[in-house]
């Protein structure tokens, strides 16, 4: 392992930046040297960097000097990127049930996103994994001011590596990274017209179940659940119209809509809102309800002392399964003090690693929490602002999700100046088998590729990992950023009309119809 502590003095901007990087080639759980180009580090952010935020970096396996640089932030907010970086669409997977130095241990994902890109996972906003502050003044933070130092984090992070200050660059994420990633790409957008040193390559942003509009995106889950079957017919327009389509702010001295929703919850409330299709289980046990125990959950000074045993191997690894549980790998794998070491993290910054640090997590109605507020009630505003520049979006979301419904999404998207161009709900292809289905949208310069996935739920590329890096390695061709990975037909042919073609966090508390939180 290389490590660089490096202080520049960049003239250019008479800025001094203090950062730093390490260079990992063996990591815990894996056997032998990584055959990847994974850097860590840490970079400072705010007043006097007060906020220092940790980063994994993941050269493209394929041409680093030309695949574009894609920032990836998880949801929550407060949920650590590690999460991305096992689970959705990193170069690395836990092997459940199998253990390599009292970790669990890790094997190549053959669908990483790093295979077809530069892939920055952030640690953001601070109090996320293994980011800190140095002052306690510091430690509160809310939607806008997340966004402006991820903005601030990324000219810094081009300036400190500079071989890629050409790449074009991307703004990507999950869940309630929706709030924040239009905001960021308008933000970087605005400093390159401001002339804001160094001048970076934005290209566009990408989001997965992006929560966008947070009114209209829980009201959507009345109209998905009916689309489902969840619901009647018959209760689904009468609690539309009772409640007069407002079902996550409905006036509490309406009677009839009260009813109305108390009855769609209790057809719901046993279902698994991130995927429709997951075990119901209970927020307290990670047990699926009514079921055998698998895992019962110990103390934390248990888990300490003797972590393997609260650990199933695989051979009970059933389809009852509850998907929370295997966040616990991460978990026990993250806190290890050899892994810790082995990602320079800085030692007393951080007493725990948490998948998600709950002082941050969304409640709907709630307009802060301890370490966060969340003063950003819609971000449609900044799709608005971004669909009259020179902008390529890419939207996509798991048909299984009910937490951030596609309904919801194609309502917002439908609700800014936008054309259909050379795709209307058509299907998607992966491995010769539809997996979805995409709009095409433009304005002028500004194209926006709407698709969904099918079988996937919130975090749509957990659930179906192939499917979804065949979605983004065919966008990223119809741009022209780098040469396909595979022999495969295109899945998205390109357009005539010069629009782009294209086309979780655990669940720690069951969620109802009317209740939201984000973990992932």
């Amino acid at each position: 392992m290389g490590f660089l502590l490096i202080l520049l003095l960049l003239t250019s901007s008479s800025t001094l930046i203090a950062f730093s990087q390490t260079i990992v080639k063996t990591l815990p759980g894996y056997p032998g040297p990584l055959p990847f180009k994974l850097e860590t580090g840490y970079i400072g952010v705010g007043e006097d960097e007060a906020v220092q935020l940790f980063y994994y970096f993941v050269e493209s396996e394929g041409n680093p000097e030309e695949d574009p640089l894609i920032i990836w932030l998880a949801g929550g907010p407060g949920c650590g990127t590690l999460r991305a970086f096992f689970y959705e669409i990193g170069p690395m997977q836990i092997q459940y049930g199998n253990y390599m130095d009292n970790v669990p241990a890790l094997q190549l994902d053959p669908n990483s996103w790093t295979k077809v890109a530069n892939v920055i996972y952030l640690d953001a906003p601070t109090l996320t994994g293994y980011s800190y502050t140095k002052t306690p003044e510091a430690v509160r933070s809310s939607d806008t001011l997340s966004a402006s130092q991820t903005a601030e984090f990324l000219r810094k992070f081009v300036k400190t590596h500079p071989k890629f200050l050409k790449n074009p660059m991307y703004v990507t994420g999950i869940s309630y990274s929706g709030i924040v990633i239009p905001i960021i790409t308008e933000e970087l957008y605005k400093g390159n017209d401001e002339g804001l040193e160094p001048i970076v390559n934005i290209q566009g942003y990408m989001g997965g179940n992006p929560l966008t509009d947070k009114t209209g995106d829980i009201n959507s889950r009345l109209e998905y659940a009916y689309r489902v079957a969840l619901i009647s017919e018959e209760l689904f327009e009468s609690t539309k119209r009772n409640c007069k389509g407002d079902y996550a702010e409905a006036d509490s001295n309406n009677l009839q809509c009260m009813l109305d929703i108390d009855e769609v919850n209790k057809r719901v409330g046993d279902i698994n809102i991130q995927q429709i299709l997951d075990p119901d289980c209970d927020p307290a046990t990670n047990l699926v309800r009514g079921g055998n125990p698998i895992i019962r959950r110990g103390n934390r000074k248990s888990l300490q002392t003797n972590p393997i045993k609260m650990f199933p191997e695989r051979s009970s690894l059933t389809d009852s399964f509850c998907r929370g549980d295997y966040y616990n790998y991460a978990t026990l794998w993250a806190n290890d003090e050899n892994v810790m070491r082995a990602l320079n993290v800085r030692e007393g910054t951080v007493k725990e690693w948490l998948l998600c640090n709950l002082d941050m997590k969304y409640n709907y109605g709630k307009p802060s929490m301890p370490s966060y507020e969340f003063n950003i009630q819609s971000s449609i505003v900044y799709h608005e602002k971004l669909s009259k520049r020179n902008c390529r979006a890419l939207i996509f979301s798991g048909d299984h999700d009910m937490m951030v419904p596609h309904v919801g999404t194609r309502n917002w998207i439908n609700s800014i100046n936008l054309t259909i161009t050379d795709s209307n709900w058509d299907a998607w292809y992966a491995n010769g088998q539809s997996a979805g289905y995409k709009t095409s949208y433009a304005h002028d310069n500004y194209t926006l590729v709407f698709a969904t996935v099918k079988g996937a739920g919130h975090t749509a590329p957990e659930f179906k990992p192939a499917e979804c890096f065949e979605m983004v390695d065919d966008y990223l061709d119809a741009n022209d950023h780098h040469q396909r990975s595979s022999s495969q037909l295109p899945l998205m042919l390109p357009s005539t009309t010069g629009a782009t073609p294209f086309n979780h966090c655990p669940c720690l508390l069951q969620l109802v119809l009317l209740t939201l939180f984000f973990y992932c």
